[in-house]
């Protein structure tokens, strides 16, 4: 017996790259990719073609989806139900087709969660008015007949589509190495470009774009994408169009009234909360979703106050949210050649006009066969109308009568067994004078199809009327406006931010936080065990914060996004990575353009702006070059180069003033010069400069402290310590000669 009769043997590349092959093209072709001539994938196709099957059109009454979903599957289509249902929802949600072709009735889904929708066997359904556009000239030799999938009945190839489908409601797919998305567009505009490009074949781009200004979403919500970026895409067949959402101003509040297509207001609703919670949004109040049956969308934004700017607000929300959205195109379909091809906009509407220009031709050669044939059968009648008594007596007297009236009266067997099927009644004088103007109008009719077959001018003529009057009866005016906008940008991460006074508070081992408020008493707050308060600073949410640390590093982060002063904070070491063990000694805040006096405690500093601290990144920057053992001082700002004086002192009691112009500026920092001079053998005892003051020129005051006490200098009182820089300073008054830190106070 030979075993190999009923197997080849193929290497395992060449049947690998076959099989591949195989399953890519039944994707590309028989799943994915729609029709260029009905617009439709097969498993939509089958689907409409079984529910008219049923009789399910619009004028029945609708049956549960089971029934035909279960004659889908067992006749046209052995694949997964519930892909094969989710199919049929796809085609009868008002928010996903732009057209509908089923009128589902019961849980179909909604617009917040597409795919919701209640089981088949809960369901009822029937088609569309508008699906008649697709099946109206099935029955009339239109389409070709394939067998289906066990070869026990037919199914046919296409649908005889009236109007062209492909672009009316989109379609999107992802086959094997390619991908379509195919944009919904307006009934009116589609057909009038068809009509347009039927008047003249070569018309160009840019006129029928005059008709088919761009896609129409089922949604009202803009289509921004500028004019010559639409031209753009339906010459190439690739490209995007973006869509946003529409807003009124009603009572100080803002309403979105609609949103971009296959967007939802519960995903809307949780993308502006997730900004809220993340404190983004701090001109946004709160929001309300206040849709219902009358108000499909309708979404209530409440400012914080009258003074925000809405349409800046909207403006970000744009940016950062689904309320505005893009949309890729790729006008892939297969064609009348049975090919996938992206396809430009003149190359679909001219092929699809081909493709009704032949269903026209075989719809009329249909009729015309079936006149013909009635007329054929009519001559019959006539001649028995003509020679009744001989026709009655062959009848009644030949064994055969059919062959002898066949050869009596020279008439074909079709003639001849309609003779003899026909009832004495019909042989009747008024039945006579029926037929006569039965046979008058068909030959009319006849006629009229001859000369539209024989003449291109007239069935061009006949389609731009069927188009004209099925865009009239089916069609509708534009949902989505087309209205030109520039892309919407976010706003800085600054503009986002409450402008709110907030002091920043470090501790001796590092830890960081904000407290709301300016009347803040940093030392009262509570501590981590082992820890306690260091240095603070005042300033805005919208500003920057620096540290530095004992290496004279300096790092930088937004102030709003500090912990809050609720808790202990959060460890600096958690944000920026200080090398060999530094700690954080001082913290600053101010607008980028102040100007500040940077010390260490041995007495050098200098002045620079705050922008030279700013360093957004884990390992800082250096700013300060540090003598061994020296550690920063807490800065202090100046406000006026000219008339402000810088105040110092000691931890020996040592106060000094001077000039402010007497200081170098350093925009990329450094040592500096002396402040005030602390001989080599007291730093070696311990004495350090605690601070630096900066007052103005006949006003301000200072604070000094020393331990529970303090002393408030005036300007008078400051005035008897005045000198130049890196002089030695005078001595404070008895009870002060160990000062802990000094303070701008006024």
């Amino acid at each position: 017996m030979n075993l190999q009769a009923n197997y080849e043997q193929i290497p395992l590349k060449d049947y690998a790259e076959r099989a591949y092959l195989d399953y890519s093209m039944y994707v590309v072709l028989d799943r994915a990719l729609p029709f260029v001539g009905d617009g439709l994938k097969p498993v939509q196709r089958r689907i409409v073609y079984a529910m008219n099957d049923l009789g399910l059109d619009a004028a029945a009454k609708p049956r549960k989806c089971a029934l035909a979903i279960g004659e889908v599957l067992g006749k046209y289509h052995p694949h997964g139900d519930s892909a094969c249902y989710e199919a049929m929802v796809l085609m009868a949600q008002p928010f996903s087709y732009r057209y509908p072709l089923i009128n589902g009735q019961g849980n179909f889904g909604s617009a917040d969660d597409p795919k919701s929708f209640a089981a088949m066997r809960y369901t009822e359904a029937k088609l569309t008015p508008i699906a008649e556009l697709l099946l109206a000239e099935i029955d009339q030799g239109t389409v070709d007949f394939t067998p289906n999938y066990d070869g026990t009945r037919q199914e046919p190839s296409w649908l005889p589509s009236r109007v062209p489908h492909v672009l009316l409601n989109g379609s999107t797919g992802i086959a094997v190495g390619m991908a379509t998305d195919i944009p919904p567009h307006n009934l009116r505009e589609v057909a009038s470009a068809c009509i347009h490009l039927l008047d003249d074949p070569e018309a160009s781009l840019a006129e029928l774009c005059k008709h088919v200004k761009g896609p129409d979403f089922p949604t009202a919500a803009e289509i921004i994408t500028p004019k010559t970026d639409l031209k753009a895409m339906y010459a190439s067949g690739n490209g995007s169009v973006r869509a946003r959402a529409i807003y009124k101003k009603d009572d100080g509040n803002v309403v979105i009234t609609a949103l971009p297509y296959q967007v939802s207001g519960a995903k809307i609703i949780a993308q502006i909360a997730d900004q809220m919670r993340a404190k983004k949004l701090p001109m946004l109040e709160d929001l309300r979703d206040e849709s219902d049956h009358e108000n499909p969308v309708r979404l209530v934004l409440i400012p914080r106050s009258n003074r925000i700017d809405l349409d800046e607000m909207m403006q970000h929300l744009f940016a950062t949210t689904d309320l505005e959205k893009s949309y890729r195109i790729n006008l892939n379909v297969i064609g009348l050649d049975g090919k996938p091809q992206v396809k430009h906009l003149k190359q679909i509407l001219t092929e699809w006009l081909t493709f009704r220009q032949k269903t026209v031709t075989r719809r009329l050669q249909h009729r015309l066969d079936k006149v013909e044939r009635r007329l054929h059968l009519l001559e019959g009648l006539r001649i028995v109308f003509l020679n009744l008594d001989e026709v009655i007596r062959i009848v009644r007297t030949e064994e055969e009568p059919k062959p002898v009236l066949i050869a009596r009266f020279k008439l074909s067997e079709e003639q001849a067994d309609y003779i003899l099927e026909t009832r004495l009644r019909q042989l009747a004088r008024l039945e006579e004078m029926k037929l006569n103007a039965e046979r008058d109008a068909l030959e009319e009719e006849r006629a009229r199809i001859a000369v539209t077959l024989k003449s291109p001018t007239k069935l061009r003529t006949l389609i731009k009327d069927e188009l004209r009057a099925d865009a009239e009866k089916y069609g509708d005016k534009r949902r989505s406006p087309i209205i030109e906008r520039e892309v919407a940008q976010a706003l800085d991460e600054s503009a986002l931010v409450a402008s709110e006074p907030v002091t920043v508070i470090l501790s001796e081992k590092g830890w960081v936080r904000a407290a709301k408020g300016h009347d803040v008493d940093a030392a009262a707050l509570n501590y981590r065990e082992g820890d306690s308060f260091h240095n603070a600073a005042k300033g805005k949410t919208t500003q920057q914060v620096a540290f530095i640390d004992s290496a004279g590093r300096s790092y930088s982060t937004p102030a709003h996004t500090l912990p809050s002063a609720r808790g202990n904070g959060e460890p600096l070491t958690g944000r920026f990575t200080p090398a060999g063990g530094a700690r954080f000694d001082a913290v600053a805040i101010a607008d980028a353009a102040d100007k500040l006096v940077l010390a260490s405690d041995f007495g050098y500093g200098f002045v620079t702006k705050f922008e030279a601290l700013l360093a957004n990144k884990k390992a800082g920057k250096q700013l300060i070059n540090m003598d061994d053992d020296a550690h920063v001082v807490a800065p202090a700002y100046v406000r006026d180069s000219a008339r402000d004086r810088i105040v110092v002192a000691t931890n020996a009691g040592h106060i000094l003033m001077f000039s402010v112009a007497e200081l170098p500026e350093l925009d990329n920092g450094g040592k500096g010069n002396k402040l005030i001079e602390i001989p080599k053998a007291r730093i070696k005892e311990g004495e350090r400069m605690v601070g630096t003051a900066v007052v103005t020129e006949g006003s301000g005051e200072v604070t000094l402290y020393a331990g529970q006490r303090k002393l408030i200098l005036k300007w008078a009182d400051l005035v008897e310590y005045n000198g130049n820089r890196a002089q030695r300073g005078s001595k404070l008054p008895r009870g002060f000669q160990r000062v802990d830190r000094i303070e701008t106070t006024g």
